[in-house]
């Protein structure tokens, strides 16, 4: 069974709790060190009220929603985000997408799907952007023949 996508099919959104442990660990992983990522005291001495998720933490949770939407045989082609409100513990990201465009061979199923994709929290807007994905192709095996089918 397959798919069928539409351009203007939305995404169901995605609610990821904005933890302490996922910004310091989102941060660690990517290998961005800089205090306001990890330490509360010196990014308040910096002005933020509270540590913040960095931008490579994100892209990540965004490609993650979209992988989960269309599957783990789905390959991430580009993605193009821009930051907005910060992430802060203790507050909720929405993540929501909308298919924006389609192609693939005329009459077949589109290979290549680009998403608009939106995350919002609590104070505003995250994070906005495209994200384009090459699909899975699917292949239709041959109906069993009557030979095989008796046997």
């Amino acid at each position: 069974m397959t798919q069928a996508y539409r351009v203007g099919d939305e995404l169901p959104p995605l609610d990821i709790p904005l933890t302490r442990t996922l910004i310091v660990a989102g941060a660690i992983a990517s290998r961005d060190y800089q205090d306001v990522h990890h330490d509360a005291d010196l990014a308040k001495e910096k002005g933020s009220p509270d540590i913040f998720m960095n931008i490579l933490t994100t892209n990540g949770l965004v490609g993650r929603y979209i992988t989960d939407h269309f599957g783990p045989a789905a390959v991430l082609r580009k993605v193009a985000i821009r930051l907005g409100a910060p992430n802060y513990p203790g507050d909720v990201m929405r993540l929501t997408g909308r298919i924006t465009e389609l192609a693939g061979p005329a009459g077949e199923e589109p290979v290549r799907a680009t998403i608009a994709v939106t995350g919002d929290n609590g104070i505003g807007r995250h994070v906005s952007g495209t994200v384009t994905v090459a699909l899975p192709v699917t292949v239709a095996l041959p109906a069993p023949s009557d030979e095989r089918a008796g046997a």
